[in-house]
């Protein structure tokens, strides 16, 4: 990690190009590692008007194998499974995550169950796994939205600290097709900006692999490359 941490300026902004070289220049596992995108926020996530939270479809998706559960029934479950959607059911699955189990990364349900649904807030909601309107998540147009979550679709909100963080593909993508996820996502947190707040929206951005250093990105820069 010494050696790595050599080759990056740690008191530097790097455009995203040469950002994203020296990423892929410091991944050096034997595994194709995660690249993340960490943004620190100006926002004070304790004001409610202040809540930074959307989705994003990434063009190249995150790499990742997303397993989807849906908590529904009758047509729609048929609709879910046809759609590709890992696990579907309704009260027999809803006691199954009860009882423990976790073993999915998404969850989509019909307004018609959230009753029962919403019965899992205290397991799904720490784990960012709640089924929410504002994310799409809660809906009967099942089939788009597990297509949606299938190809690359995920879901952002800043954490107490005022930071968003989120998967943005793999090192094995190569330079061009993360930067395109990274100006996707990071055009969706500008959007995603509260009217209320005033102040620096962006403070920091930092990329990194899963073994490998930060490198910190030029905001003023890479608002430049999307507008």
């Amino acid at each position: 990690m010494r050696n790595l941490l050599e080759k990056i300026d740690r008191t530097k902004t790097y455009d995203l190009e040469n950002a994203l070289n020296l990423l892929l220049e410091t991944a050096t596992a034997k595994f194709d590692e995660t690249v993340d995108l960490a943004l620190r926020l100006g926002v004070n996530p304790r004001h409610a008007e202040q809540q930074v939270r959307s989705t994003v479809v990434l063009p190249h998706g995150t790499g990742r194998s997303i397993r989807i559960v849906v908590l529904t029934k009758g047509e729609k479950a048929t609709e879910a499974k046809e759609a590709g959607a890992d696990y579907v059911g309704d009260d027999e699955l809803i006691e199954r995550i009860k009882g423990g189990w976790l073993e999915f990364d998404a969850c989509v349900a019909t307004p018609d169950m959230m009753r029962d649904v919403g019965k899992l807030g205290r397991i799904l909601g720490p784990r960012g796994l709640m089924p929410n309107p504002k994310s799409g998540t809660v809906t009967f147009d099942i089939a788009r939205v597990v297509g949606e979550l299938k190809s690359g679709k995920i879901e952002f909100r800043v954490d107490r600290s005022g930071n968003v963080h989120v998967p943005v593909g793999k090192v094995s993508f190569g330079a061009e097709k993360l930067a395109e996820n990274i100006k996707m996502i990071f055009d969706a947190v500008l959007k995603a900006r509260p009217s209320a707040f005033k102040g620096q929206y962006i403070k920091s951005i930092t990329i990194s692999s899963t073994m490998g250093p930060g490198v910190k990105l030029d905001v003023t820069a890479l608002t430049a490359t999307i507008r």
